[in-house]
C-alpha cells in the first residue's frame, strides 16, 4: 500500500498538495490539504472495472469556479467548526451569547464564511503500511474566529485499508468551551456517475429523525419514521423515495447516543455491484439527495454533477446543537476532547 504526493495547484501563497493513498485491491482516495478534501475515490465494480464514485476536481480551480461558488456544494471537504444550520446563527454559552455568520438565509451554515473547508491544513503523519496507509492533518483554529469562542487544535486522521475501508477519525481540544462538530461532506454515485442516484438501494438503520423549520433548521422535535418517505429501515430504491418529496432528502436521522461506532447506513447499486456501509460514533447523519446541486459543474474527465446525481452520508452532532436541549456533545470543554470517528466500507455483490 502506499502514499503519492504530487502539486494540486496554489491556493494564495500556498502550494496545495494532492496525496493519493491506495490499497492492493484497486481502492484509491485523494485528499487535498486545502480543507483536508477528499478530491477523488475510485473503487471497482463488480468486474472489476474502477470508476470515479464521489464528487470533486482534478486541479485546485475547480473549487475556485464562479458555478462553484455560487453553488457552494462543499464537494469532499471536511467541515468545521461546527457541521450543518445554526439557529439564526446565534447561541448562548456559559452566560454569553455569540453571533456567527449568517451565511444560509440567515443561519449559519458550515462553519461559516471561511468554515474549515476552505483552510489550509498542515500534514501531521504520512504512513505506509502493510495492510494500511494513513494521512493525518492538522488545524488550529482561533479564539472568535468566524464568531466562535475558543482556541481549537483539531486533527483530521485518514486510513485506507485492505478491506477496503476507508476511516476518518477526528480529534478536537479547546482551551474554553465551544461547539464542535466536524464531518466530511463527500457525495456519492456508485454507478460511477454513470446515471443519477434513482437506482441505488438506501438502507437507514433510523427510527427517527430531527423535524427542520421552513428553513431546514431543527428546533428539537422528533419525528418517528412509521409511514413516512424518510422510512428506510428495510431498504428501498431512491426512485421510490424521491418520488414522494418534493426536494428530495436534507434529513437528520437519529441513532443512539452511546457514541459507540456501529452500522447506521448501506447503499447498493445493483447494476455495476458496488455497494457500501456507513460506519458512525456520531448520534446521527444528515442524509443528502443533491437536489440543490447545479447541472453546470462536472469533473474535468467529463463526470457530470448536478440534480440528484450525488448523495451526501454527513455524520455528525444533531443541527442546531447548540440551541437543542436534546443535543448530545454538542458543546466541548476543556480537557475533555471532542473525538468522532466515521468509516466507509467499500464493497461489491
Amino acid at each position: 500500500m502506499k502514499i503519492e504526493k504530487t502539486n494540486f495547484g496554489n491556493f494564495e501563497k500556498d502550494i496545495v498538495s494532492l496525496y493519493t493513498l491506495s490499497n492492493n485491491n484497486g481502492v484509491v482516495v485523494k485528499i487535498a490539504d486545502y480543507g483536508a478534501t477528499i478530491t477523488s475515490i475510485l473503487t471497482p465494480d463488480a468486474k472489476g472495472n474502477v470508476r470515479e464514485i464521489t464528487c470533486g476536481f482534478e486541479n485546485i480551480e475547480g473549487y475556485f469556479s464562479e458555478e462553484y461558488k455560487n453553488n457552494a456544494p462543499y464537494f469532499g471537504g471536511t467541515i468545521g467548526r461546527y457541521a450543518s444550520r445554526i439557529h439564526e446563527g446565534k447561541f448562548r454559552l456559559e452566560d454569553e451569547e455569540y453571533t456567527l455568520a449568517g451565511n444560509d438565509r440567515g443561519n449559519h451554515l458550515h462553519g461559516g464564511i471561511q468554515g474549515f473547508d476552505r483552510r489550509m491544513w498542515q500534514i501531521d503523519e504520512s504512513t505506509e503500511g502493510e495492510n494500511e496507509v494513513l494521512l493525518a492533518l492538522t488545524l488550529h483554529s482561533g479564539h472568535m474566529e468566524e464568531g466562535y469562542p475558543g482556541n481549537v487544535n483539531v486533527k483530521a486522521r485518514f486510513t485506507l485499508n485492505n478491506n477496503n475501508e476507508l476511516i476518518i477519525s477526528y480529534h478536537a481540544e479547546t482551551d474554553k468551551a465551544t461547539p464542535i462538530s466536524l464531518t466530511n461532506h463527500s457525495y456519492f454515485n456508485l454507478s460511477g456517475f454513470k446515471e443519477t442516484i434513482h437506482n441505488h438501494k438506501v438502507t437507514i438503520h433510523s427510527e427517527a429523525f430531527l423535524e427542520g423549520d421552513e428553513k431546514g433548521v431543527p428546533q428539537g422535535n422528533k419525528i418517528e419514521v412509521v409511514d413516512r418517505p424518510e422510512d428506510f429501515r428495510k431498504g428501498k430504491l431512491f426512485s421510490k423515495a424521491l418520488n414522494q418529496m418534493e426536494t428530495g432528502f436534507d434529513t437528520y436521522f437519529l441513532f443512539k447516543k452511546d457514541f459507540q461506532l456501529k452500522k447506521v447506513a448501506s447503499i447498493e447499486h445493483f447494476k455495476s455491484g458496488r455497494a457500501m456501509d456507513v460506519l458512525t460514533t456520531e448520534p446521527g447523519m444528515l442524509f443528502y439527495s443533491g437536489y440543490f446541486t447545479s447541472d453546470h459543474l462536472k469533473r474535468e474527465n467529463g463526470d457530470q454533477y448536478g440534480r440528484y446525481k450525488a448523495f451526501c452520508c454527513e455524520t455528525h452532532r444533531y443541527p442546531n446543537g447548540p440551541n437543542l436541549d436534546i443535543a448530545p456533545k454538542a458543546i466541548t470543554y476543556p480537557g475533555d476532547p471532542y473525538t468522532s470517528k466515521t468509516i466507509f466500507k467499500f464493497y461489491t455483490t
